[in-house]
Parts: structure tokens; C-alpha cells; sequence
């Protein structure tokens, strides 16, 4: 636990009032550290609490478009190995994952269990996307039904179209300019729904940070500092390390954009 309101408090109190001064201080200062580090507590989810509604997503992503792919499947069995899950939460992923394919299965109710898990915090949030773009991608171009449940869970997430473009750009995945911000989400534009394009030559610098290609300077450092905090993988709590690990891709591309565009732009 971390005390520094009690530092705080007790020299402020040392200032006002001397030695008792300080003590009355110190204890209101430890009150407020004890609070905040119960609620911080309360805010890192159980690990166990998103397997069963994570993998059923996984499942429903897979089936939307009719079949379950080879390559869904490895994106879900890969999870499970570097998520390390023990033997019976490993039988709940598998048994999530098949009911999720099944057709009658409604994807809003687990939504809203992530969502619930994740609470307020956006940093448990985009480690949850991650794993599902990874399975929205698993055959490269994705139709619009995968996109509808990932925009469904972004919704969800509190997280927008803009920042979901750029999670997307991280992988490598961009729609041009005439579909990116559709009335119908990113891939809408006048002709229907496009598919994203693999970027050959690497993720748009611009688009991983959510910013127009004018953005002035400061626009730029200010996206740059939100999305850093957002994903730097301290600020995970105890998720599995394959999440971890996620976030410290997700930071690492973060920061290499920046770094190009600041190269480009010839600003420090």
C-alpha cells in the first residue's frame, strides 16, 4: 500500500500545528491511503471472472460469419496456453467457446459480463479487445459480421470507433480514408461495407495514435501521453502475463509511432 497521502498530510500538519500537528496529519493522510487502496483493490477483476465470457466471445467471433476456422481455433488455444489456465478453467474456456458457436447464441448478456468485469477501467478493457481483434483478424480481411460484435464490445467498453481504428492499425489493419468513419462505423462508406486492408509497409503512425495527418504538434504529444497511460502494462493489475505481454506490444507500437512521427515532423 502506498502512503503517500500520509506523508503528505503529516508534513503539512508539521508545518501548521508542529509534532501534533504532524500526528493528526499523518493519521487523516493514512484514512485517505487506506481508502484509496481499498478501492483500487476492488478495481483489479478476478482473473477467473472473464475466461468464461471472453472464450464464448472468442466463439460467437469465430461462427459469425457460418464456420469456425482452423485459425480461430489456434487464436483461442494459443490464449489459453500464455493466459497459463489451469485444467478446470481450461475446460470452461473450451466449453465457452463451443457454446458461443452455437447459433442460437445471444452475444449481448456476455458483453455485458465484460463489460461488468472490466468496470470503469480502460486499461482491463483494450487487453480484452486485443484478444478479440486478434480473433476477428484470424483469416486476414474481416466480414462485417466479426466487425459488428467487435464494435458491439467496444461500444460496451466505452471505447470509440477512433480507438478501436487504432488498435486495428497496431495490427497492421486500416481501412483508407473513404471508409474509415462511415455513418455505420469504420468500414461503412458510400458502396457498403469494406473490408480493412493489410498495410504491407507497416502500421499508419497516425491512425495507431487516433489523430489526423494535420494535427499540429502539441495534438500530437497529447495523443501520444492519453494512449501511453492507457496501455503501458503496469497499470494491468493482476491479469494473466499473456496479457501483460499484449500491453507491452500495444505500448511498443504506441511509442514507435510516435518516435516516426516525431522523426518526420523534426520535433523532440
Amino acid at each position: 500500500m502506498s502512503f503517500t497521502y500520509t506523508l503528505w498530510f503529516g508534513f503539512f500538519g508539521l508545518l501548521i500545528g508542529h509534532l501534533p500537528g504532524a500526528v493528526t496529519g499523518a493519521i487523516i493522510g493514512f484514512v485517505f491511503d487506506n481508502l484509496r487502496h481499498s478501492q483500487r483493490r476492488q478495481a483489479t477483476p478476478e482473473v477467473g471472472g472473464f475466461v468464461g465470457p471472453l472464450f464464448a466471445l472468442l466463439g460467437a467471433v469465430a461462427k459469425s460469419d457460418g464456420r469456425v476456422s482452423e485459425a480461430e481455433i489456434a487464436v483461442a488455444e494459443r490464449m489459453m496456453g500464455r493466459m497459463g489456465l489451469d485444467a478446470a478453467l481450461r475446460q470452461q474456456a473450451i466449453a465457452s467457446f463451443n457454446a458461443g458457436k452455437q447459433p442460437e447464441f445471444d452475444v449481448a448478456p456476455t458483453i455485458e459480463q465484460l463489460r461488468r468485469w472490466a468496470g470503469l477501467r480502460r486499461d482491463h478493457a483494450f487487453p480484452v479487445l486485443d484478444v478479440v481483434i486478434d480473433t476477428v483478424l484470424a483469416e486476414g480481411n474481416p466480414p462485417p459480421e466479426k466487425m459488428a460484435i467487435l464494435r458491439q464490445l467496444a461500444y460496451a467498453l466505452r471505447v470509440s470507433d477512433m480507438e478501436l481504428m487504432a488498435l486495428m492499425a497496431m495490427k497492421g489493419y486500416a481501412w483508407n480514408a473513404g471508409h474509415a468513419r462511415g455513418r455505420g462505423g469504420p468500414g461503412y462508406g458510400g458502396g457498403g461495407y469494406v473490408p480493412p486492408q493489410r498495410n504491407t509497409s507497416g502500421p499508419d503512425p497516425y491512425v495507431v495514435l487516433g489523430i489526423a495527418r494535420n494535427a499540429d504538434d502539441r495534438a500530437v504529444k497529447r495523443a501520444y501521453r492519453k494512449l501511453i497511460s492507457e496501455h503501458h502494462p503496469d497499470r494491468l493489475g493482476d491479469l494473466p502475463e499473456a496479457m501483460r505481454k499484449q500491453a507491452e506490444a500495444r505500448a511498443s507500437e504506441i511509442n514507435a509511432a510516435y518516435e516516426r512521427i516525431k522523426a518526420e515532423r523534426g520535433f523532440k
